[in-house]
């Protein structure tokens, strides 16, 4: 990398090498995000676009952020160089395929979901515990414990509790 920038006569502002596959917090990626947005940086160099990006949707996403900044972005392993007309083709054909995978995953979310429904499964959070508040209470002025009452009706022993503190205070 250090190669193709002297091929090319820039000048290296930061260097970041992020080390963690899969990591949900990139750091360092954001640093530099940081710096392009202040717009101390003319182009990003990366050794692979799955560096730089760990899904499609990401990629495209940073990538339009960064093009809407006027920062160019290399990737020498894919030769992608959206400071090129040929470049920002492609990077138009990856937000395609990212929307593509959005909706796959949407209609996957949504067979999904359909089948327990078809099958009479309710889905979502449980019905909240305090429906059964006058249950809870009536079994108690009766001198069932606390245990009981939460077997009887299904719920949590801590749900119980908290219903009968909820009238003494």
């Amino acid at each position: 990398m250090r190669e193709y920038v002297a091929k090319r006569g820039w000048t290296i502002v930061a260097q970041i090498k992020e080390v963690g596959s899969g990591a949900s917090q990139r750091e360092l990626r954001e640093a530099l995000l940081a710096v392009a947005r202040r717009r101390e940086v003319d182009v990003v160099l990366v050794w692979r676009l799955d560096r730089w990006g760990r899904s499609v949707a990401d990629l495209v996403s940073t990538l339009q952020e960064l093009q809407h900044l006027g920062v160019g972005f290399i990737s020498l392993t894919e030769a992608l160089d959206l400071t090129t007309p040929a470049g920002r083709a492609m990077a138009g054909l990856l937000a395609v395929f990212a929307e593509f995978e959005r909706d796959i995953l949407r209609e996957r979310v949504r067979a999904g979901l359909a089948h327990p429904r078809q099958q009479g499964k309710q889905l979502g959070r449980p019905p909240s515990v305090v429906h059964n508040a006058a249950e809870v209470r009536k079994l108690c002025r009766q001198g069932i414990s606390k245990s009981e009452i939460a077997r009887r009706l299904e719920i949590g022993r801590t749900s119980v509790r908290r219903l009968l503190a909820q009238k003494k205070s």
